[in-house]
């Protein structure tokens, strides 16, 4: 590949693998990814010009916003790295309030320490070091999301860098098959550069942080029941990991998070948790959005990630037959996690057809999976967890493509109703009819 005409045409820099600095550029959360090439842009027009070049070589793209990606490190292709591009603008929104303009390459946590200094916030994900553009282009479930549904919901247009190279802006008004398909479907209709959303005044949040002990069944319904009524300022999460996750402590918690600052709201809202028996409160105050935000930082570049045997499913109905199985399925496979997110409130007044993203039925998000770590895992039993995970996922209403663990293509059948992946699919062929845009949850052009 001669990569001399892309270096002349680049404000920023082109680097392979006999250049300096190679190792760094390509490490991610999911280890050391082994891309052909690596375009380190530096403005909208680096974005064209190696779109240009990757299409007119025929060669795939791979595009990184925040750094993080699937399970499994990206290889091949020509790498197209945002995350110079991370401005954070706040503007007059003609309707009233703000609009926050955003780089594609700019990471949640900058965005929320941007916003909390003028009072605003956005419905992102829980993770600081999580790009704006993947969480987006995914739906985005946070903890603003039954206060304020989804990122995607909060996204009113977008500045994209064609599979032509060309820059068009998107709004209802200019393009509404593309911004529908933006909100949720994913990075299949070109490099989104810049992403405008509504911001919301947000002062502060209150979070408590709750210790578990005891029948995880009986907390579990205890969880259903109270947010079944919770108001929807209220968003809570429930995790139980094992003691060789890094990322937090080993043993169940519940956080619950009040979008505000009312810290009475919170308490009384969530009673009938405190109430219970082996349920501790650790910690509850007001913070700052960006301080709950977490912070994984990258892995040291020889770390590899181990398999993972599971999935998740977005729930209509948290029965105690569901919840039995989730727990099963934790205590069966002692290096297991097992995380829940409630949902409804905004996120569920949002008609299904408004965007891609399944299943607005949906009132609990739920992950389960065990890692497959060698001398661990044999194949009987990854084949026990899968089939087990298989029956779980099957009562639920669709799969979250943020939270999956494979690159497989057909997964995005999985991801999609069939109504809205025909409509993906035509949008696709408008906008991207060779499939340039291929390394994602894959929508393959309508013939």
């Amino acid at each position: 590949m001669d990569i001399a005409p892309l270096r002349d045409a680049v404000s920023g820099s082109v680097l392979s693998a006999e250049d300096q600095g190679w190792d760094a550029a390509r490490v991610s959360h999911a280890g050391l990814g082994r891309p052909d090439i690596i375009v380190r842009v530096g403005s909208v027009d680096d974005v064209s010009e190696a779109v240009r070049f990757t299409a007119a070589g025929r060669h795939e793209v791979v595009v990184r916003a925040g750094g993080h990606s699937a399970w499994c490190t990206l290889d091949n292709g020509v790498l197209i790295d945002l995350t110079a591009l991370d401005t954070v603008e706040i503007v007059a929104d003609p309707e009233g309030g703000a609009l926050v303009r955003i780089g594609g390459g700019a990471r949640w946590g900058d965005v929320a320490r941007a916003l909390a200094e003028h009072g605003l916030g956005i419905s992102s994900g829980d993770t600081a070091s999580v790009g704006v553009g993947g969480l987006t282009l995914g739906g985005g479930i946070g903890w603003m999301v039954r206060a304020w549904g989804l990122a995607a919901d909060q996204l009113v247009g977008a500045q994209l860098v064609t599979a032509e190279g060309e820059v068009v802006e998107v709004t209802d008004a200019s393009h509404p098959d593309l911004l529908w398909g933006l909100r949720g479907g994913g990075g299949n209709f070109g490099v989104v550069t810049r992403f405008d959303f509504r911001a919301h005044d947000l002062p502060g949040v209150v979070l408590a942080q709750l210790g578990v002990s005891g029948d995880a069944r009986r907390i579990l319904a205890a969880l259903r029941d109270t947010l079944a009524t919770a108001p929807r300022e209220l968003t809570v999460t429930y995790m139980d990991v094992p003691a060789m996750d890094p990322s937090a402590p080993a043993g169940a918690s519940i956080m619950a998070v009040w979008a505000g600052t009312d810290e009475a709201a919170l308490r009384a809202a969530i009673a009938p948790l405190l109430a219970l028996e082996g349920v501790v409160e650790n910690d509850l105050g007001v913070r700052e959005y960006p301080e709950i935000l977490l912070d994984h930082p990258l892995p040291p570049p020889d770390q590899q990630m181990p398999g993972f045997i599971g999935g998740n499913t977005l729930v209509p109905s948290l029965d105690d037959d569901i919840i039995d199985s989730l727990v099963a399925f934790r205590e069966s496979a002692p290096a297991s996690v097992l995380f829940l997110r409630s949902l409804g409130g905004a996120f569920g007044d949002v008609p299904q057809e408004a965007t891609p993203f399944p299943a607005r039925n949906a009132t609990w998000f739920a992950m389960a999976g065990a890692f497959d770590i060698p001398g661990l895992v044999d194949d009987a039993e990854r084949a026990r967890l899968a089939a087990e995970w298989e029956a779980i996922e099957a009562r639920g209403a669709g799969v979250y493509g943020n939270f999956s663990t494979t690159t497989d293509p057909a997964f995005a059948h999985r991801m999609y109703s069939a109504e809205s992946m025909a409509e993906l699919a035509a949008i696709k062929a408008k906008w991207d009819p060779r499939n340039l845009f291929s390394r994602n949850h894959n929508v393959v052009p309508a013939v």
